[in-house]
């Protein structure tokens, strides 16, 4: 198994290009499913999961090719309708596929999800939604059990909260369904936006994009010309890098950004002291002549996102005064804790409320990763930290940052992959 060993503090400049977003590929992925055309996806991310997600559509049928961050994705000749647990088990998107799936074959079976143990993100949502298109649903083994005998039919359907997932689900699953739906409380983060415009650009009739309520004229069972088209950048790896400035007192910039989708990362750094400059699609963070604590809640964007809480908590280690960090969308998403803790950081924790005492001294030591976001928040306070830090348990790593010790190297950055 491989880790990360870290030599701290160190100092970075350069620059550094942003992947396209893990997060925004997934969906797009499993929407090519409602193509009968062969789709080429460009700035895909040659990351863990999305390997991942292209084996469970090879193992219904697609066949796909995926070379220098070009993906060529072809399900016209996908003909099974099981996502297996042996797949699933391993990333919570895998499902995506249910929506799609069911939209054009009218039955299928999708393991339950597996993936980050940051808590509870139940699909019931999804199944509800799903249940008022007219599907008929059962749970056995494992498996949902899907089945749509007479397609799924538009409807009015009202989420109970506001899930990326299960609004991308039912955007697919409605572009396919017989007459209108109308989605309300729908997330409005900008990898849910961009799916819903590559539908809009591939000829489905969807109005209030990038807006909580989206209508729907579903095709009523015509499978889509769909177009190719470029993954959007990823916000949460350009966030990440910016810490990584922010966290080693240095200068760096970021290409390859979309700098509107990160204004409320950038606002909390400004908040900090640090200095951001943005230059099209390049951003250019200074760091701040003394780090300041910060005051944050994770809620849905356009809100700070909780995929940046754990790399600001290491953030605030550093910073003169006290930090209070508020987790309000995950109640399991404070497990880099008592890792951090490990580093000398001293933060104490209060249910979903972490309050960290700043100008903490850091020093290496050995640090297990958690999930995805915690493994980069351990890679930051090691960078700032004196002496050697070793990483364990990169692979929940590898599932979203592409080439991260590499682009971290380019910046000066001491760090190297091993094998234990």
């Amino acid at each position: 198994m491989d880790y990360l060993r870290i030599q701290g503090p160190t100092k970075l400049s350069g620059t550094v290009t942003i992947s396209g977003a893990k997060n925004a590929a997934l969906p797009l992925i499993t929407l090519t499913l409602l193509a009968h055309n062969k789709v080429t996806l460009t700035n895909t991310p040659e990351v863990a999961d999305i390997k991942t997600l292209l084996k469970l559509l090879e193992n219904l049928g697609a066949t796909s090719t995926l070379n220098n961050h070009v993906l060529e994705l072809d399900t016209s000749t996908v003909n099974h309708t099981m996502a297996n647990y042996d797949i699933v088990k391993t990333m919570r998107a895998s499902i995506l596929v249910l929506g799609p799936l069911l939209a054009r074959f009218g039955h299928c079976e999708v393991s339950l999800p597996g993936g980050c143990a940051i808590g509870q993100r139940p699909i019931d949502l999804h199944l509800k939604a799903l249940e008022q298109m007219g599907a008929e649903i059962t749970i056995h083994a494992g498996y949902v059990n899907a089945v749509a005998p007479k397609g799924l039919q538009g409807a009015h359907i009202i989420f109970d909260k506001i899930t990326v997932t299960g609004t991308a689900n039912i955007v697919m699953a409605a572009a396919l369904a017989h007459g209108k739906t109308v989605l309300v409380n729908c997330a409005k983060e900008p990898e849910v936006v961009q799916l819903c415009e590559i539908l809009r650009d591939s000829g489905v009739d969807i109005t209030g994009i990038g807006s909580s309520e989206l209508t729907i004229i579903g095709t009523g069972g015509k499978t889509l010309e769909m177009v190719d088209f470029e993954i959007i950048p990823d916000r949460i790896e350009a966030g990440t890098y910016l810490c990584a400035g922010a966290i080693t007192n240095s200068t760096i910039t970021l290409e390859k950004v979309r700098p509107d989708h990160l204004d409320a990362v950038t606002a909390k750094l400004e908040q900090m002291g640090c200095t951001i400059d943005i230059d099209g699609t390049n951003m250019t963070i200074h760091p701040a002549a003394e780090l300041k604590h910060v005051e944050l809640i994770t809620q849905e964007y356009p809100a700070f996102p909780t995929d940046m809480q754990a790399q600001f908590l290491a953030l605030a280690t550093l910073a003169k005064g006290t930090s209070i960090i508020e987790e309000r969308l995950f109640e399991n998403r404070f497990m880099h804790v008592s890792e951090l803790q490990r580093l000398g950081a001293d933060i104490r924790l209060n249910g979903h409320t972490a309050t960290v005492i700043g100008e903490s001294p850091l020093f290496g030591a050995d640090v297990m990763a958690t999930d995805l976001r915690a493994s980069s928040a351990l890679v930051l306070a090691a960078m700032a930290a004196e002496g050697t830090t070793n990483v364990h348990r990169i692979y929940h790593l590898d599932r979203g940052y592409e080439n991260l010790e590499q682009k971290l190297r380019a910046l000066g950055a001491k760090i190297e992959r091993l094998s234990e």
